[in-house]
């Protein structure tokens, strides 16, 4: 797979052309990918998500599907958000516009997430059993519910990014 989004400041995921997915850590082997006996699986319901984020249940909870683009996605704790690598020079660019961009980020609407604790973060087309043998990113999440809202932004006239912020909402 070629990597766009070389190692530098943080970890970023990658695809290998389908959408990333943030599936809760305790129901990591409910998530069967492209595998599976079903006529439709995992991934081809990941697939099916026509907005810039959605969620899909997973065991007895949800996974937060990255619809769009397969963009690089690292996430940055000190905003609590997603940020997708849509375009940039350089990774030291695309970080640098990032309070920027979410200060002025045109928001689609909120979902509400659950999750029981950390989630992990991989392509879709692998089976959560397996998230740990590729392209992952475990991120540490307190357990509870969360408004999620995305946006895409252009910072610069070569900066694109997108970003998928997560709040902590009161139970």
């Amino acid at each position: 797979m070629v990597r766009y989004a070389e190692p530098g400041a943080v970890e970023w995921v990658e695809s290998g052309g389908g959408p990333l997915i943030a599936v809760p850590e305790t129901v990591l082997p409910f998530w069967a990918g492209a595998d599976g006996d079903e006529t439709v699986s995992d991934y081809d319901r990941a697939c099916e998500v026509d907005r810039t984020v959605g969620l899909l249940p997973v065991g007895d909870s949800a996974a937060l599907v990255f619809g769009d683009e397969p963009t690089s996605t690292s996430y940055l704790a000190d905003h609590d958000t997603f940020v997708r690598w849509c375009a940039a020079d350089s990774e030291e660019e695309l970080l640098a516009a990032v309070p920027a961009a979410l200060a002025n980020a045109v928001w689609e609407d909120e979902v509400s997430w659950t999750v029981p604790g950390p989630v992990v973060l991989f392509d879709a087309a692998w089976p959560g059993n397996e998230s740990a043998d590729t392209d992952h990113l475990k991120v540490s999440l307190a357990p509870g519910r969360y408004a999620i809202r995305a946006a895409n932004v252009r910072p610069g006239p070569e900066t694109w990014l997108g970003l998928v912020q997560l709040r902590r909402l009161s139970n």
